[in-house]
């Protein structure tokens, strides 16, 4: 999977995305939600087509960056990992939301 991410900070305010190419030929546009450490690994989470409101799903991956500062992106194979990944996406949410809630009052 080959993958095209458009050089910007996550800390701006302007979304970043990355461009999939998928297994049968065709690209698939996904902004990136964050990029994340577990075990002294870097995950990243994309939302596939950001424009469908009702999208639900994320893909994560693992995420590296060679010597150049390119990026690299790698199915997560091994289920134990996915799951401790999933979580700690999952409580990366939960920090996101209470801190909006925050941000509100």
């Amino acid at each position: 999977m080959a993958e095209n991410i458009n050089n910007q900070n996550l800390e701006d305010d302007e979304p970043m995305f990355v461009t999939l190419d998928l297994d049968d030929g065709s690209q698939l546009e996904c902004e990136v939600l964050t990029i994340f450490e577990v075990n002294g690994q870097d995950y990243i989470a994309l939302l596939p087509n950001p424009e469908d409101d009702e999208n639900e799903e994320v893909y994560i991956y693992r995420y590296d960056e060679d010597e150049e500062g390119n990026p690299s992106l790698t199915n997560i194979e091994d289920d134990d990992e996915y799951e401790l990944v999933a979580d700690a996406f999952d409580e990366f949410l939960d920090s996101v939301e209470y801190d909006e809630i925050v941000e509100e009052e």
